[in-house]
């Protein structure tokens, strides 16, 4: 059932690759996520679907893939390790795969604490390296216990990297472990400050992989100084705090998509990666515009 990936085809045509995120509702009013399927499935070349994000329980990243898919859209299955143990990571793999669902994003995963189910068991059976490991195991007709598969799958498996991690050692130690595992594309943790970004690029370069840039939509000050503050891996430098403190009342929104449209620019017109992931965490309405101010 597996078909070659479009995102894949996307990355070796050359061209400035976009994907978008769709976060699954909690219950099964899924009127207002079809929207925003509708209305990005064709302005990005994948979207991503997030799974249980923060710990918070949602509609399986799977199912919605699905619905991407029979929409005409490009899917990106993310996968965390903290809910599934290698058998139901095993068997939700080879069902995408019988889906026409060839896009893998590996997450070890957020741990329990931080989400809305902070009594339920983290499982932790395997990370996102051993994630990789498992998928390119299946594409050679194995399961992690050595097992024959009857048909293989094939997939464009892809992980996460933080290039505004401090110290990034560990972080740049992990990264080497995810190429050696089998990842083919990195999407990174959101980046703010592009020249310390280009650093981590430089770096980068020596491996054979394609590199998307996190983009995470700013719509306050607020937000900026809270995600500084709270949020491991993100760091917005102070002049960009001060353009959104001195936006003005109720255009902090207009003022975060036309930053984010400035940095995609610029990340595209000097080359510096392979292209970018939007995050509009729950204002993905506003992705058409950010691709507009970034002139797409």
């Amino acid at each position: 059932m597996s078909e070659t990936s479009r995102l894949k085809q996307a990355f070796a045509s050359g061209k400035f690759v976009v994907t978008g995120e769709v976060g699954p509702p909690k219950g099964t009013n899924i009127d207002e996520m079809l929207h925003h399927i509708e209305l990005l499935k064709d302005k990005v070349d994948a979207l991503n679907v997030t799974d249980n994000q923060s710990s918070v329980m949602r509609i399986s990243s799977l199912a919605v893939c699905k619905l991407i898919k029979e929409k005409g859209g490009e899917a990106i299955l993310q996968m965390t390790c903290r809910d599934r143990n290698r058998l139901a990571l095993q068997s939700d793999l080879l069902s995408a795969s019988i889906f026409g669902i060839n896009n893998v994003l590996c997450l070890t995963g957020d741990y329990i604490t931080i989400g809305d189910h902070t009594e339920a068991k983290p499982v932790f059976d395997l990370d996102s390296v051993q994630l990789i490991q498992a998928i390119r195991g299946l594409e050679k007709g194995k399961d992690l216990a050595g097992n024959d598969l009857a048909g293989a799958p094939q997939f464009f498996a892809g992980a996460v990297v933080t290039p505004e991690a401090d110290p990034i050692e560990p972080q740049l130690l992990k990264f080497e472990k995810k190429v050696k595992a089998g990842a083919e594309f990195f999407q990174t943790q959101a980046i703010y400050d592009i020249d310390n970004f280009k650093k981590f690029m430089k770096y980068a370069r020596q491996f054979d992989v394609k590199i998307m840039a996190g983009i995470v939509l700013l719509v306050s000050a607020g937000m900026a100084r809270y995600m500084n503050e709270n949020v491991p891996g993100i760091f917005v430098p102070q002049p960009l705090i001060d353009e959104m403190a001195g936006a003005g009342k109720g255009k902090g929104l207009e003022k975060g998509i036309e930053i984010a449209g400035r940095m995609i620019r610029q990340l595209k017109e000097e080359k510096i990666c392979d292209g970018v992931h939007i995050m509009a965490i729950g204002r993905e309405g506003a992705i058409p515009g950010i691709l507009r101010a970034a002139g797409m």
